[in-house]
């Protein structure tokens, strides 16, 4: 007995081997096949949660909590749900109160670990950096904490994240509206062991690659932190713009014609700007004037794969991942500018300004990412002065204070943009040249760091299907 479901065979005794599952997803994932190349295998296989130590034995998320978020850093600790794991900075993660941190202990990420999103998109995954020290997870992120005495937790990930372990991951989601998994349904998933020196090769080339982010990580917001302090303003690298009291009220005097909008006027942004604007400075116009301050063109999306000469459509959320997930299109039929020429900087310029929305947030576009294409709800800063780089413009608006300033300067009501006349207007601290190139290189560096890691974290993963591939020849 057999259903046909899209011309794939369901055989009758898969039902009891899924769990009598009558959904379609354990079946058409590629799961079963996973599992049933896995068992084929002439090595030994150890279920993940032999594997693991810890919190309810290793694999864990974590309950439903009353979250009170804080704008200090010494009442509250960066609190990561399962979207901002994939982040490439994680300077901007809200903070949790000390409080509910204190009561849940176990939600700490600690080196090591594999984080998977369990609600929602299920099976993202993370390898835990030790930058990420000290960060707290949602429920909506399951922890898989390897024993290192039992596996190595680079080799580990390395077949979570791979084409055998996520659609088995993935097959085990319920429900209909709002996707989840749970720990126990992942705890009997087969892991297969290989010689010490495969595994260790592969966790190497893991650890490499967390390595190099946490370098990319340091290097951007040491690049920023020495911008301000060359340009003689160092109070602004680290802006205590929460402290500072809200502009429930004030007046305006001079009011233009351009806009009208009180938001506008804010006083603390006000502050920042003036600030900048009383050391050597070029309005961010100025130095674009050469180049592009635009948003990127309008177009009609023809699907397409890497296979026959699609790219990659980045948008506002997977822009600032480590490494993006959208969608391939044509881009032969679109226009030319859907292309980012190097050392572009990518601004969020639509959307919301709720305090954890990504309108204003900067991104930097070189290396790598410049065979992607971008959708035209990214602003593109593109330097048109010699003595400016890209790189160093990055530096400044990747901060908190061009951050705030532009979040002064929206316009809209639904979607809400960056004013394209208030942000030429938008101050840029100007510093000595031999401090514009170090601060240049600096951003450099750490964007190469960060192509490293991709192409360390491939290679384990192609050694990883050598690995399988071999040990299925064998008989």
């Amino acid at each position: 007995m057999k259903l046909a479901a899209l011309n794939n065979p369901v055989h009758v005794n898969w039902f009891t081997e899924q769990g009598t599952r009558l959904d379609a997803a354990p079946y058409l994932s590629g799961a079963y096949e996973a599992r049933k190349l896995l068992e084929r295998l002439s090595v030994e296989k150890e279920l993940l949660s032999s594997l693991t130590i810890g919190h309810d034995g290793g694999i864990f998320n974590g309950p439903q909590f009353r979250r009170v978020y804080m704008n200090d850093t010494q009442h509250g600790v960066p609190f990561m749900g399962s979207t901002d794991m994939m982040e490439a900075d994680l300077g901007w993660l809200p903070l949790l109160r000390k409080k509910e941190a204190e009561s849940f202990p176990y939600l700490e990420i600690k080196p090591g670990m594999t984080l998977i999103s369990c609600s929602g998109t299920i099976g993202r995954m993370s390898y835990a950096r030790s930058d990420m020290s000290g960060i707290w997870s949602s429920q909506h992120v399951m922890k898989v904490n390897p024993d290192p005495n039992r596996i190595q937790p680079g080799y580990l990930n390395a077949f979570l994240q791979s084409r055998y372990g996520i659609p088995i991951i993935t097959s085990q989601a319920s429900g209909s509206i709002i996707q989840h998994i749970e720990p126990s349904h992942i705890a009997d998933l087969p892991v297969p062991r290989f010689e010490l020196e495969v595994e260790g090769r592969i966790h190497s080339l893991i650890q490499q690659a967390a390595d190099l982010r946490e370098r990319f990580q340091k290097g951007v917001r040491e690049a920023t932190q020495d911008l301000f302090k060359s340009a003689g303003i160092p109070e602004l690298g680290d802006l205590p713009w929460h402290k500072k009291p809200r502009a429930l009220g004030f007046p305006v005097h001079g009011i233009r014609a351009t806009t009208l909008r009180a938001s506008n006027y804010d006083t603390r942004a006000l502050e920042v700007t003036d600030l900048i604007r009383s050391v050597p400075h070029k309005t961010l116009g100025e130095i674009c004037a050469g180049g592009s301050l635009n948003s990127g063109a309008r177009f009609k999306r023809i699907d397409s794969d890497s296979e026959h000469g699609g790219s990659l459509l980045v948008g506002q959320k997977d822009g600032f991942w480590m490494r993006p997930e959208g969608r391939w299109i044509n881009p032969a039929r679109a226009p030319r500018e859907i292309f980012a020429v190097d050392e572009t900087v990518m601004i969020a310029s639509q959307g919301l300004p709720g305090e954890t929305a990504l309108i204003c947030r900067a991104t930097f576009v070189t290396g790598q990412w410049l065979e992607h294409v971008y959708t035209q709800h990214f602003l593109r800063a593109v330097s048109g002065d010699p003595e400016i780089p890209g790189a160093y413009l990055f530096a400044f608006l990747r901060s908190e204070s061009a951050f705030r300033s532009m979040r002064a300067m929206l316009v809209g009501t639904g979607p809400q943009d960056i004013h394209p006349v208030l942000r030429a207007q938008l101050p840029v601290p100007i510093c000595k040249p031999a401090d514009v190139k170090r601060i240049a290189n600096t951003v450099r560096l750490a964007y190469r760091d960060r192509d490293e890691a991709d192409r360390s974290e491939d290679q384990a993963l192609r050694l990883l299907d050598e690995a399988v591939h071999n040990a299925a020849q064998q008989p």
